[in-house]
């Protein structure tokens, strides 16, 4: 038997239709599979007015079962046999008392007789629509039932070769039948179905496409069509079609004119404005770039072919697109008059956090660290730091007030408006990003600069405050500002010294929490003096007590005593520098699972000298898995964890290191001989390698040592009675040992 089921409501919101087609789905096949009932294919779909649901492969009749369950013991509590007793729905003389061989036990054998698919599937529905997680709902009238919009009607039938059965099913006074209704206004009437090809091919009759894929497609190609006809291109926008799909049952797609008044407006403004308030698709002319015309999908066919329809969205778009231009005018005369400074000047008095300062504040932070960054990303740092303090000025526009999401967008324009250079003006375009897992990432060297910069003093004055990511939360989007970073340097090669950057940013947001306090002004410049030094020339620490030496010699002993604000800085900078580096390694580790790279080889290489340079970090691991991808790669593993684990075992008992050096003299097997020999060339080779960062080559050289390696096992005892010989073997698996760390951790592999 086939199960057609069609819920008819009014108008369900665009974003909740695909969500709900699913739901349906889990709920009523889950329902079904637990009540006994198989089926053989299931679909689901939606339009503005139905959820619609077809099953496939029904049996008439759910099987009988049998069930035998275990009870409580003989001689147990009355509450405990009665308990089961109302689980199992059976009265104590059906109990059957069993020898086990922890003692006597009631046993219950519940079996259920078959019920006919109409029944099963009633109770299953009416338990789905009650229960059914809109994300919003209303009630109406004076019943009970709660839906996204009043639900006016319930089509729910059965069909096989012998007819068409409808399921008997009331909910609230809704009987279940087996008619629907066509388009809203092209054809209103009842329609009479008999199975779902029937239900299909008769909607389609009555102006409704029921599948949403079809609709969207439809658009999409009678959109490209009509502006291809023309010479034009529609702008492609995945969502809003999804969207649009989601408002019409019978697409009818037409194109229409944007007047001259408004086809200087940046494009980004026009295709905004027309998606947001309008669900306008822009179309474009390929030859200018500019957005000329405009498709709209209107609902129904008319007799005048869409021409009143579009001349009503056209009045309707003009005075939209008026106040776009108002703000795109107000923002340039702005611009014109005052520069960019009158909006930083605003963002002097907008508070990024509270506990973090204004935007302002934040902007001159970012520009400082802008300005360190520059050297190693191929910018210059003037350029750098300019970029860095106007990349957020368009946050102070009329128009991105309007239009959040165009910030970066007219901050590009508005800073070409201001005569500033085009690698300034697209940092403020391409510092937000990478936005997400798919977006691309800046590659212009000012531009990188800034959007490095912008997401580490993100992350790090969250850190300083305790605003971590937990569980599933992150409300600052400190993942995603992670995910940026890493994305950046990789993407770009990028070699940066992430751990010193880190050190020093968390400085810069004490330095200015700092003032907030208001610390003594001695040490506020103390700090300072460490920032430049931290940044380039090394860990945080040594910088940070050289500057405490010289602030004691200035006669200022007072201030680093200890629990002064510089004392506890020096403490706290580490651990959290640490603890966030950790963060982005672990960031790190799930972007490099995406690309196929083992959890052990990015943990064996996190654990070598360097791991906060990011670039460096992955060359390494991308060697090493290539390596162990290979025979010899792989048996090597397995001949270092022997070497490893004996010279560990030996070192325990005897208690000592065996890392003195081994002598060839004291080599008595050929095998031996020829691991010695093997062991010189690998680290000749090895050594320059890793100096000249060739992993590849380390790698391959450590990988050749795999068949010496498991020669030298087959033939050669090593904890012989002959203690000379003994201790020269053990050596020797400690310089197996110490070449294979140079090149990773490879403790960490598994395996």
């Amino acid at each position: 038997m086939d199960l057609l089921i069609e819920l008819f409501s009014e108008e369900i919101p665009a974003r909740m239709q695909a969500r709900a087609a699913e739901d349906l789905k889990k709920l009523v096949t889950d329902g079904l599979v637990e009540a006994g009932l198989t089926y053989a294919g299931a679909a689901a779909f939606a339009t503005p007015r139905r959820l619609a649901l077809t099953l496939e492969g029904l049996p008439a009749m759910s099987p009988d079962t049998r069930e035998e369950r275990k009870g409580p013991k003989v001689g147990a509590p009355d509450k405990a046999i009665e308990g089961f007793l109302r689980g199992a729905g059976l009265s104590r003389d059906q109990l059957e008392a069993r020898e086990t061989p922890k003692g006597a036990v009631w046993f219950a054998t519940i079996e259920r007789k078959g019920r006919p698919a109409a029944e099963i599937v009633a109770e299953v529905l009416e338990a789905t629509v009650r229960n059914f997680p809109w994300p919003k709902s209303m009630r109406w009238g004076a019943g009970s039932l709660r839906w996204v919009r009043p639900l006016h009607s319930i089509l729910c039938i059965l069909s096989d070769e012998h007819g068409t059965e409808v399921v008997p099913l009331e909910i609230d006074g809704i009987r279940a039948g087996d008619t629907t209704r066509g388009h809203r206004f092209m054809a209103p009437g009842e329609i009479k179905v008999s199975s779902f090809e029937d239900y299909v091919a008769k909607l389609k009759a009555a102006k409704v496409v029921l599948d949403p894929v079809e609709r969207a497609e439809a658009i999409r190609h009678d959109a490209a069509q009509k502006a291809f006809a023309l010479g034009f291109e529609v702008v492609e926008d995945a969502g809003l079609l999804a969207e649009v799909a989601g408002l019409v049952e019978w697409p009818v797609v037409l194109l229409g004119d944007i007047a001259d008044d408004f086809i200087e407006l940046p494009p980004e403004v026009l295709q905004t404005s027309m998606k947001e308030h309008q669900k306008f698709f822009s179309v474009r002319n390929p030859g200018t770039g500019r957005i000329e015309k405009f498709v709209t999908v209107a609902n129904r066919d008319t007799a005048d072919h869409g021409v009143t329809i579009l001349a009503g969205n056209q009045k309707v778009l003009a005075a939209r697109l008026s106040d776009a231009k108002f703000f795109w005018e107000n923002d340039l005369r702005t611009v014109a008059r005052d520069g960019l400074e009158a909006w930083l000047d605003k963002l002097e008095h907008v508070t990024f956090h509270a506990r973090l300062g204004s935007q302002k504040a934040r902007m001159n932070r970012i520009a400082r660290l802008a300005a360190r960054i520059a050297p190693d990303a191929g910018a210059g740092a003037g350029d750098a730091r300019k970029a860095a303090q106007v990349a957020k000025a368009d946050l102070a526009s009329e128009m991105v007030y309007e239009f959040p999401e165009l910030q970066g967008v007219m901050g590009r324009y508005y800073a070409k408006s201001a005569g500033l250079s085009e690698a300034i003006a697209d940092a403020c375009r391409d510092h937000w990003k990478p936005l997400g897992q798919s977006d691309e990432v800046p590659t212009a060297p000012v531009a990188v600069t800034v959007a490095l910069a912008e997401k580490l003093d993100t992350l790090t004055g969250f850190w300083v405050i305790d605003e971590k990511p937990t569980g599933s939360k992150d409300p600052y989007a400190l993942r995603r500002a992670a995910l940026g970073v890493i994305r950046i340097l990789l993407d770009n090669g990028l070699r940066l010294k992430l751990d010193h950057l880190i050190d020093a940013q968390i400085l810069e947001h004490h330095i200015a929490r700092a003032r907030r306090k208001g610390v003594d002004d001695g040490e506020i410049e103390a700090l300072e003096a460490t920032l430049d030094e931290i940044a380039h020339h090394g860990v945080f620490g040594a910088a940070f007590k050289a500057v405490l030496a010289a602030f004691h010699k200035a006669d200022k002993a007072h201030a680093v005593a200890e629990g002064t604000y510089m004392a506890r800085i020096g403490k706290t900078v580490p651990d959290l520098s640490d603890d966030l580096l950790a963060f982005i390694h672990d960031r790190l580790k799930v972007h490099l699972r995406d690309e196929g790279i083992r959890h052990d080889v990015i943990d064996a290489c996190l654990n070598m000298p360097g791991n906060d340079d990011l670039t460096l970090l992955v060359t390494r691991a991308r060697a090493l898995q290539a390596v162990l991808e290979t025979d010899d790669g792989a048996n090597l593993i397995q001949g270092f964890k022997r070497a490893n684990n004996i010279l560990a075992q030996a070192e325990e008992a005897d208690g000592v290191e065996y890392s003195y050096g081994p002598d060839v003299k004291f080599a008595e097997e050929e095998t031996e001989k020829a691991l010695f020999a093997a062991l010189d060339a690998a680290e000749a080779k090895i050594g320059p390698a890793m100096i000249s960062e060739d992993f590849a080559a380390a790698m391959g050289a450590m990988a050749e040592l795999r068949g010496p390696i498991d020669a030298f096992f087959e033939a050669v005892q090593i904890n012989t009675d002959n203690q000379v010989l003994r201790r020269n073997r053990l050596n020797l698996l400690a310089r197996i040992r110490d070449i294979c760390l140079r090149v990773a951790d490879l403790t960490r592999i598994e395996g």
